[in-house]
């Protein structure tokens, strides 16, 4: 095949494209390889010719999820599709390949033909792109994100205290996380505690420490965690349900840079920066009482908005791609992107559990694909069980009463009272599944 190529002049024409060419026989032996082919790959057109296919390009789906075989299986051609080869150099080149069958006159099987487009530079560009909708560890290209950026890129170099407000799930143990990386403690701790998923009777030893006697069980000095963040920062996520008895420590904390430890006499000083995060309405709080007024004020030096996924549905898109990769490399498959059905089912959603929802959907369905990408089968089947085109949403965080009461219990049956379960289906903490629970009487 190589003599009839070069003698009707189409070498001369297939060499001067920029793509790849090479064509092997039914063996998988190559019998043409064009000079784009031998850039990408690093190998002559001398040295690969009578090589088989898979030595010279050495792809993960050589050897069971091969394009070109799946082509000449199925009679079909495979058009554009993403993979990844290793050339000469073992250095990876991504593509863009088409795979085809390649008859003689007769109609009879000679073989196949692969085109393949190198997506170095389109890649690296994809990638710097991506990266100016990054923010450490968050993403987001809708308007409110990049105000979010730009709010952390201030604030995160003083000393100052921040409040942040959103919904469960919205990422703010990231935006904390991220807080404390740019700032002038990133090389100290960083310390989360969930107060929530602190019994309200141990949450100022927890924080603050105690002395040897301070009560029956206390049989040596503890150090708090205010103590083990000293150099660093204190996350105070859930921090509107501090019972009210332990309020007026932090307040001290935030004030005087101190605190008293349970059975000492003399205060103890401190130097931590403090986040603190909260899904309740904290002026709500005040009002009836159950928080402190001069806390909430000192606690919200500056006070930061993060926006529900419903409205920056822009983002959807960037965040399942972000979370595919993840997932794909973690779990070892070639998942690269959404079916347009699933994708649809994504889009349309109103992610009551938020970008924390998302990832553990994204997450399903890449555990659950067998191709390269994410179908409507794949996805968990509360978002698709429905026939009337309608999707089942779990728990909708702003309702009440007892359509939120049967909603949980559904979830709850469906994960046949599973916690760890129906808590992760519903992009939720454990801590917070209990308190929903608690509150029906579930």
């Amino acid at each position: 095949m190589v003599e009839n190529v070069d003698s009707t002049g189409l070498r001369r024409v297939l060499d001067s494209v920029a793509l790849g060419v090479f064509a092997v026989d039914r063996d998988w032996n190559i019998t043409f390889f064009n000079r784009e082919a031998e850039r990408i790959t690093g190998y002559s057109t001398q040295e690969a010719l009578g090589m088989q296919c898979r030595d010279v390009f050495r792809s993960e789906r050589c050897s069971t999820r091969c394009y070109l075989r799946q082509a000449m299986r199925s009679k079909r051609s495979v058009i554009k599709v993403r993979l990844e080869i290793l050339n000469r150099h073992n250095r990876r080149i991504p593509l863009e390949v088409t795979a085809a069958v390649l008859y003689d006159e007769q109609g009879v099987t000679l073989g196949g033909v692969e085109s393949l487009l190198d997506l170095t530079v389109r890649q690296n560009l994809e990638t710097c792109v991506r990266q100016s909708y990054r923010f450490s560890d968050l993403v987001g290209r809708d308007p409110a994100m990049q105000r979010l950026f730009q709010t952390m890129a201030v604030v995160a170099p003083t000393e100052a205290a921040v409040l942040l407000l959103g919904e469960t799930g919205t990422g703010k143990d990231l935006v904390a996380r991220a807080i404390h990386n740019l700032s002038r403690r990133a090389s100290g701790p960083f310390v989360k505690v969930n107060c929530a998923a602190i019994p309200a009777n141990l949450l100022e030893s927890e924080l603050f420490g105690y002395r040897k006697g301070a009560f029956t069980d206390a049989r040596q000095d503890k150090p708090g965690l205010f103590a083990k963040a000293a150099g660093g920062s204190v996350f105070l996520d859930e921090v509107g349900d501090i019972p009210r008895e332990s309020q007026a420590k932090l307040l001290q904390v935030l004030d005087e840079h101190a605190y008293i430890p349970l059975g000492a006499t003399d205060p103890e000083s401190v130097d931590v920066r403090l986040v603190a995060a909260t899904n309740r309405d904290l002026a709500a709080l005040v009002q009836k009482g159950a928080f402190r007024s001069d806390l909430y004020y000192r606690l919200r030096v500056v006070e930061v908005d993060i926006p529900p996924l419903r409205r920056r549905r822009c983002d959807i898109p960037l965040l399942i791609e972000h979370f595919i990769i993840e997932f794909a490399a973690r779990q070892g498959k070639p998942v690269q992107g959404v079916a347009p059905k699933a994708m649809h089912i994504l889009l349309q959603y109103d992610y009551p559990g938020n970008v924390r929802e998302l990832r553990h959907i994204v997450e399903h369905g890449v555990i659950l694909s067998t191709t390269d990408e994410i179908r409507a089968r794949d996805l968990p089947r509360y978002l698709t069980q429905r026939s009337d085109g309608s999707y089942f949403d779990p728990i909708v965080s702003n309702q009440t009463g007892d359509d939120e009461r049967e909603r949980l219990r559904q979830a709850l049956d469906r994960h046949h009272w599973r916690v760890s379960e129906t808590a992760r289906a519903l992009g939720i903490d454990r801590t917070t599944l209990w308190r929903r629970r608690k509150k029906h009487g579930l």
